[in-house]
């Protein structure tokens, strides 16, 4: 219940990630026939659509020869090759190397990747989850006479830094003290929380001071512009009521992150919880599963029981998971971002890549269960542009022998194609925009 999450140190830390000035290769113009082209709702009219590549025995000598060594050092070390899975392809749709490619294997956290799609989807990638602060009461003095109702929308996000923040806020409203009752609402999630009398409990710490453990007020001591300290004593008891229909007026509107950014931090740090609130909020892994499966032509290669990933129950093929980062990536680059917005980059050092060995420029997601490791993303290279790359691997033992099987493969095909960017036209850029987090607390005048 208390452990930290510091959602500014997350940003002061990612805001400081440069990914040089890398581009994708050039789109082919004459695209084979055999080429499956990811569907999307919106084309970007400055880069074309990425392509996925179908599945043919044509390989790159470089990747197929790499593959090949890591299949050859896996059987060694006692894995079939029967349960290992690759795809890497180039931007144009231009197959590079494969096995198993359509073969349905457990994934584990590149489940977040069928839940980032699905999500940016359904709301796009600049959608606001708000938190609504009411009272049943009105303010006489410094005191809200009646109860203070937090009424949520299932952001994932909603931490100590936000409860502190609107703590500051009812002060500066005049407010002090609540004669009355603390009431939250279906759907007000803190700290990962989703026991709503547990959230309830972190918020009423979170907006007192006088009732801070030490671990807040070093997250408040983080906090960028540091923020004055709340004092908001309530005096009656914390409730939660699932179906909150009392007349009430509204005090402070709180928005969320921007998806974007909550869905950069859920896939850095692969966080199950937030992915599970999402999820729940999309209708389950299930219908994230025909959603995705919908989007990207490949239903029948993509099973999920649930939206964070744990669970064996949880498949997915390689090709599947290069298409549906895919599609993330040409609907993100009809809303200004790219995947580079969206998952963490090599250079970060930080999250689950933090101890990796990726070649500098990638963008990747990681998936580690007690039997399966698998990753996916794009390695940005000068000679053959973006290469688009899934590795699902599953063996019982020990889990770092797929981890640094993936980046030697990986390693091998930067050296061989060289790190950088290309100086083609019209092409899908990977940096991720400058981001700075402002004051997202929406004040309405108080009724005396």
């Amino acid at each position: 219940m208390e452990s930290m999450w510091s959602l500014v140190g997350a940003i002061a830390f990612l805001s400081q990630i440069n990914i040089s000035q890398i581009k994708a290769s050039p789109i082919s113009q004459a695209i084979s026939q055999e080429s499956i082209r990811i569907p999307i709702s919106l084309l970007s009219s400055v880069s074309s659509p990425i392509i996925l590549a179908a599945e043919t025995p044509t390989s790159d000598p470089d990747a197929d020869s790499a593959v090949k060594t890591l299949l050859t050092t896996l059987k060694r070390a006692g894995y079939s090759n029967a349960s290992q899975g690759v795809w890497i392809q180039t931007t144009d749709g231009t197959m590079l190397a494969g096995h198993n490619g359509t073969k349905l294997i457990p994934a584990a956290s590149l489940t977040k990747i069928a839940t980032t799609l699905a999500a940016i989807e359904t709301w796009g990638t600049n959608y606001q989850f708000a938190t609504k602060v009411s009272t049943t009461g009105k303010i006489v003095g410094n005191t809200l006479q009646g109860d203070l109702i937090i009424q949520g929308s299932s952001d994932p996000l909603f931490v100590w830094e936000e409860a502190i923040a609107l703590g500051n806020a009812l002060n500066r409203m005049g407010i002090n003290r609540v004669q009355g009752n603390l009431i939250v609402t279906r759907g007000f999630f803190m700290n990962f929380e989703t026991n709503p009398r547990v959230s309830a409990s972190l918020f009423r710490r979170a907006i007192n001071s006088q009732t801070w453990t030490s671990a807040i007020a070093r997250v408040h001591k983080g906090m960028g512009s540091q923020p004055l300290k709340p004092r908001l004593i309530i005096t009656g008891k914390s409730l939660y009521s699932s179906n909150f229909s009392a007349p009430t007026n509204l005090l402070i509107e709180h928005s969320s992150l921007p998806l974007w950014q909550i869905l950069k931090r859920m896939n850095t740090f692969s966080n199950n919880d937030m992915a599970e609130i999402l999820a729940n909020s999309l209708g389950g892994g299930r219908m994230i599963s025909q959603k995705v499966g919908t989007m990207t032509g490949l239903s029948s290669e993509i099973r999920l029981i649930n939206g964070s990933g744990l669970g064996q129950q949880n498949q997915i093929s390689p090709r599947a998971t290069v298409a549906m980062l895919i599609a993330t990536q040409n609907i993100a680059q009809t809303q200004g971002l790219s995947l580079a917005d969206l998952y963490p980059s090599s250079q970060c050092r930080c999250g689950t890549i933090k101890y990796r060995g990726l070649p500098y420029g990638t963008i990747a997601k990681t998936g580690t269960l007690s039997s399966v490791s698998s990753l996916g993303g794009v390695l940005q290279t000068r000679d053959r542009g973006a290469i688009w790359f899934s590795f699902l691997n599953r063996g019982a033992g020990d889990i770092n022998i797929f981890h640094q099987g993936q980046d030697r493969v990986l390693l091998r095909l930067a050296q061989k194609w060289r790190l950088g960017f290309t100086t083609f036209p019209n092409m899908p850029t990977f940096q991720p925009i400058p981001w700075q987090d402002r004051d997202r607390n929406k004040i309405t005048l108080p009724l005396n």
